[in-house]
């Protein structure tokens, strides 16, 4: 495996190494580019997530990694294998959680666990013992002789993450971990995530959950429309938006008069117009969005303005979203 040379990273390993991986899909309408020639490296020990909206290419990019699907073009590099002429060996080093899931309702948790092992060439004993281990490791304690249909949502998801890693992988994929499940669900499997980086893994996870890819990740992939748009840690993203961001709803047909008349007042450093539910909001970045607000309504109002919702907060990253894009992470997304 590659040591990557940067002056943060020197030495530190590539698990993953990609280049130009690309991947366009045939439809009855034509070409269609899921992923536009990526390029990224994916860290020894981190939780790595690829954050966007629906159909930015997440999916199709950890699909390609985990050689469920061929790339169109490019070349990566897994675990010390590649992926083009290697995808058995790919296949070998790493596990992987498909968002739907794959437990059986009918089978016991041991037996599901005990089979996935087997199948990756681990003896009976070895694989019993990986089994046992993994269920007291994820929270799964006397859940073994259960059949999977009786496990609540949490339970189950994290049977799921205990096949992909039954077989000793130093690196598995997550895709869409937590989606469905409902807010303690998720934050316990955040706290097992975590664990799981903790122990040694290298963890690869695709999410639409704003609050998720902040608590969880070490670094960020900020996917749209197949490429990657931004790159870095949460509060590396969050600190490209100098400021706080001052959001107001704008009756439809005043936004840009409204747009004027803000940076007339105030120091706007970046100003974002989104066209929503019949009316516009407007995103300022301003140094201080407290002192901002009652000069900005007040020069409004003279020009015969009326701004409906106003917030000042602290950037996020749908903030950075939105500035390097024009439109929320949130449309589109279910909540």
């Amino acid at each position: 495996m590659k040591t990557i040379d940067t002056a943060r990273d020197r030495t530190r390993t590539a698990v993953i190494e990609a280049r130009g991986l690309a991947r366009t899909f045939k439809t009855r309408t034509g070409p269609v580019e899921a992923v536009k020639g990526v390029d990224f490296a994916v860290h020894d020990g981190e939780i790595l997530g690829l954050l966007g909206p629906n159909g930015a290419g997440k999916t199709t990019t950890l699909r390609m990694l985990s050689t469920l699907i061929a790339p169109t073009a490019g070349e990566a590099t897994i675990a010390g294998a590649d992926l083009r002429t290697e995808p058995r060996a790919v296949r070998a080093r790493i596990g992987y959680v498909a968002q739907g899931g794959t437990t059986n309702d009918l089978e016991l948790v041991i037996d599901e666990l005990v089979l996935q092992a087997r199948l990756f060439g681990l003896g009976k004993a070895e694989a019993v013992r990986s089994a046992e281990q993994l269920l007291e490791a994820l929270d799964l304690d006397g859940l073994a002789g259960r059949k999977c249909a009786q496990l609540s949502g949490g339970q189950r998801r994290r049977v799921d993450i205990a096949l992909g890693l039954v077989h000793g992988p130093t690196l598995i994929f997550l895709d869409e971990p937590t989606s469905g499940l409902d807010p303690q669900s998720r934050a316990n499997l955040w706290e097992h995530t975590r664990g799981l980086r903790d122990r040694g893994t290298t963890v690869v996870l695709t999410t639409h959950y704003l609050e998720e890819a902040d608590a969880l990740c070490d670094r960020l992939l900020v996917m749209d429309h197949g490429g990657i748009v931004a790159e870095g840690s949460p509060d590396e993203l969050k600190r490209r938006i100098s400021g706080d961001v001052v959001s107001l709803e704008i009756a439809d047909g005043q936004a840009d008069l409204a747009l004027e008349v803000a940076e007339a007042v105030l120091d706007v450093r970046s100003r974002v117009r989104a066209e929503h539910a019949g009316a516009t909001l407007l995103h300022l970045t301003v140094e201080r969005g407290d002192a901002a607000v009652v000069p900005l309504l007040r020069a409004l109002d003279e020009r015969g303005i009326t701004a409906g919702a106003v917030t000042v907060k602290r950037p996020s990253l749908d903030d950075v979203f939105l500035t390097i894009t024009g439109r929320s992470l949130r449309e589109g997304n279910p909540a």
